[in-house]
């Protein structure tokens, strides 16, 4: 089975541009619509503009533009280095919403939110 993670974002450039520096990756697609980062083990991460959903799926669809900037979802990702992750976030304009902490669950996680209001939780498991 293959896993693609869709985030709708105001600004697909920006977006991509903010994912590419942040993961270290180039997308493996990059067209008007649609960009895509491959991740690990079959999974992917997609950027979709938020006029595009409400053109695909209609008026039925809630407008996701009217929940802009309110976190609705979170992206977590575990890497070996999650310090380089956030670092690279935050200086590429994400807002820090924790610093790397280790937490009850087994993980040292870093909380921040990117420019379109996604939580981003980067971690590694602790020993």
């Amino acid at each position: 089975m293959e896993s693609i993670f869709i985030l709708y974002v105001k600004d697909q450039q920006q977006a991509r541009d903010f994912y590419r520096e942040v993961l270290q990756i180039e997308p493996t697609l990059d067209v008007p619509g649609m960009t895509e980062f491959q991740l690990v083990n079959g999974a992917s991460l997609g950027l979709l503009p938020t006029a595009n959903i409400k053109k695909l799926l209609g008026d039925k669809m809630p407008d996701p533009s009217q929940a802009e900037g309110i976190p609705r979802a979170e992206v977590y990702l575990l890497v070996d280095s999650p310090l380089d992750y956030h670092t690279r976030a935050l200086a590429n304009g994400a807002t820090e919403l924790s610093p790397l902490m280790n937490r009850d669950w087994g993980h040292s996680v870093a909380y921040s939110l990117d420019r379109e209001g996604h939580v981003l939780a980067f971690a590694c498991a602790t020993n």
